[in-house]
Order: structure tokens, then C-alpha cells, then sequence
């Protein structure tokens, strides 16, 4: 039987549509199409013109599902790539382009195997959620998905993320969690003035740096079972001040805060606060701060769906999957308030650069892993 779905030209397919984020380029109306001619019921989810597909197959119990976006990052100055960015051209064994490694390969290696595991009669519900917004703003992509499975009586029992999550080789990390990501910009207001008077001023640049080096000396834990220490960094201090002699009146700065689950952005949050208050007493200077939270930490303990993950990706790299918390955020954060959720996809080496390519041989084998996670899952 020829499978439905090839996750090789779907890829290709996917690449040539230009979805540079929020943009869709038709990518998510082409899943819909080949998804409903696999035997897929097909629903538009879409939110604020972010454009977003949940689509199922199956019936009953458990629910099974694959998250990923066909949204991708800029590509820069097209002439400084080998093969065009969105020209998905296959040469030395790889399709080069713009999401062939984040994550249209993903997105298309779940789409082939869900659809070859239900042409093959294969028990219990796959459900796949696509979303043309995990790049950007991330909040009317998955979430958008999220509240409408919630509206109308869908579910998950588990979900595999099809991030790519491999450092060197395909098989060899598993992501069973994530660390919280907060963005804290604080601005210290005083009062200008001459720097030969400074009694007649309060300068804001110096509480605001007293701040600071409390911030960056501090340790804000030493790890979790499941997790590195959390950490925190100074990005900008902005002042604008042209005058050496003049006190400014005004001082920004940023930090964002890559968190452990010994925190949440709230107990952060008032730590941060506490330590703007001690800092500015006395001075005159007041430090407001303003809280960006892109997401909580979260873990899904190892057990059944780590190990079927596992065991499908030792079978076919014979590689046993480390299990890992590193990296950045994903929509993982989303979807772990709906059910327990891991990230598994392709070797990440050349996601978000110049000449993002991923072998194809190994777009192949990733299918072949999440159709292995599927036999596995339902027959549990």
C-alpha cells in the first residue's frame, strides 16, 4: 500500500509557502487539503487572522495528539543563501529552505505518519493541532486551538510536540519540559540636574545599577532533579543621555529570567519587586518594573509517554534518548494545562540560520519514529 502522505515532498511542499510569521502563504490550507483526502475531518481554528487546523481521525478513546507550527522566521537577504530560502531545492541529500528543519519537516513527518497509521486501520483517535503561530506572538496559535477543542468537547489523553530537539544526532534528546521565560523592564525616574550639583538632582542611573548587580549576583537556585540552575540577564541599559555633565532624569533597563520549576513568574515577580524597593529607598528615584511572561516551567515526569517515545526512537536510530529540560520555550507550555506532553523532532544544528537544510533520509526516519510511537501507544 502506497503511503497517503509523503513526508518528503510535503515538506517541500510546505517550504515553498512563504509563512513568515503571522503570514500563512496557503501552508495551512494545504495541510487541510491533504489532511481530508487522507480521511481526516478537517476544522479551521482560526484566531485574530492567525490561521490554525485541528484535524482527527479515529474513534473513541485514548486521544493521541502531534502539535506543530508551519510558521517560520525570517530568512534575511535571500542572496546570502546557497539554495533559495523558500525554494525547497533537495541537493546533497537535504531539502534546503526556510522550516525544513523548524518545523514544516516536523509538521509533515506526524501529518504522513497519522495518516499511514489510520489507512492501515490503526485503533484509537490521532489528533493533529497546526498552528501558523509559534514563532511570533504565540498567543492565537495553539491557545486559539486549545479554547476551541475546550468549546466543543475535545481532548487529549497525551501529545508529542515535533520541535526539533536533537543536538547532534536524530535520536538522541527527548524534551519532557520546559524552563519559564520572563522579560522584566524596569525604569528608574529621578530628577535632573547639573553633575557639579548633584544635591540638587537625584540620579536614577545609580539605584538602577545597584539593582542590577544585586540581580546578576545573585543565584537564583542551584538546579531541580529535572532541571539546570535558573538564570538571569542583563540585555539592555538605555539611558540617552548626550550630556556628560547633565544627571539624566531617566534610566531603563531589561532582564529576562530563564526559570526552574523551584519558581513561578509570580513568587519571581516579587522577588524583583522587593529588590527594586530596597535598592531606590532613600535615593528619591523611583524604579517601576513592567512583567512580560511567555511562559510557566513545566515537567512531565518520566514515564509511559517518554518511554514510548523512546523505545519507537531506539528502534529505528539505536540511539536511547537523553531526556532533557534545556532550550528555549515551545507551544509544549501550552499544551501540558490540556494533558502530559514531550518534544521530539529532527537535529536542530541549522534551525532559524542561513541555509536551514535537514537530510531527507532522516524526514523518513522521523515519520517512521512517530508512526513506532503510534503502534506503541495504542497498543498499550
Amino acid at each position: 500500500m502506497t503511503d497517503p502522505i509523503d513526508p518528503v515532498e510535503l515538506t517541500q511542499a510546505l517550504v515553498r509557502r512563504a509563512s513568515v510569521t503571522p503570514a500563512d502563504d496557503g501552508a495551512i490550507p494545504l495541510l487541510a487539503e491533504r489532511l481530508e483526502a487522507a480521511g481526516f475531518v478537517v476544522h479551521r481554528c482560526d484566531r485574530n487572522g492567525i490561521a490554525n487546523l485541528f484535524a482527527k481521525a479515529g474513534t473513541g478513546g485514548p486521544v493521541f495528539g502531534f502539535n506543530g507550527h508551519t510558521d517560520v522566521v525570517p530568512p534575511g537577504e535571500p542572496a546570502d543563501w546557497t539554495h533559495p530560502p523558500f525554494g525547497a531545492e533537495i541537493a546533497e541529500g537535504r531539502i534546503w529552505g526556510r522550516g525544513a528543519v523548524d518545523m514544516k519537516s516536523g509538521v509533515a513527518a506526524f501529518a504522513a505518519a497519522a495518516a499511514a497509521y489510520r489507512a492501515e486501520g490503526g485503533a484509537g483517535t490521532v489528533a493533529l493541532l497546526i498552528t501558523g503561530d509559534e514563532e511570533g506572538e504565540s498567543v492565537d496559535g495553539t491557545p486559539a486551538i486549545l479554547d476551541w477543542m475546550r468549546a466543543n468537547g475535545e481532548s487529549l489523553a497525551h501529545c508529542l510536540v515535533g520541535e526539533p530537539t536533537c543536538p547532534e544526532r536524530l535520536g538522541d534528546m527527548i524534551k519532557i519540559g520546559r524552563r519559564g521565560s520572563m522579560t522584566v523592564k524596569f525604569t528608574a525616574t529621578g530628577r535632573q540636574g547639573h553633575t557639579a550639583y548633584p544635591h540638587r538632582a537625584a540620579n536614577p542611573l545609580h539605584p538602577l545599577m545597584r539593582l542590577l548587580d544585586r540581580l546578576a549576583s545573585r543565584d537564583l537556585d542551584r538546579g531541580t532533579a529535572h532541571f539546570d540552575p535558573s538564570t538571569l540577564q542583563i540585555t539592555t541599559v538605555d539611558v540617552g543621555n548626550p550630556a556628560s555633565n547633565v544627571i539624566p532624569e531617566r534610566a531603563r533597563a531589561t532582564v529576562n529570567i530563564r526559570f526552574n520549576d523551584a519558581h513561578t513568574s509570580k513568587s519571581l515577580a516579587l522577588m524583583l519587586l522587593q529588590e527594586a524597593a530596597a535598592a531606590s529607598a532613600g535615593t528619591g528615584v523611583t524604579i517601576e518594573t513592567e512583567f512580560r511572561v511567555s511562559g510557566e516551567s513545566f515537567i512531565t515526569e518520566p514515564g509511559r509517554l517518554s518511554d514510548i517515545i523512546s523505545d519507537a526512537a531506539e528502534a529505528e536510530t539505536g540511539l536511547r534518548p537523553a531526556l532533557s529540560t534545556t532550550g528555549g520555550t515551545s507551544d509544549a507550555r501550552y499544551v501540558k494545562a490540556m494533558c502530559p506532553v514531550a518534544e521530539f523532532g529532527l537535529v536542530g544544528q541549522t534551525m532559524h540560520q542561513v541555509d536551514e537544510s535537514a537530510p531527507v533520509e532522516e524526514i523518513r526516519a522521523l515519520a517512521r519514529i512517530y508512526r513506532g510511537v503510534l503502534d506503541r501507544y495504542f497498543a498499550a
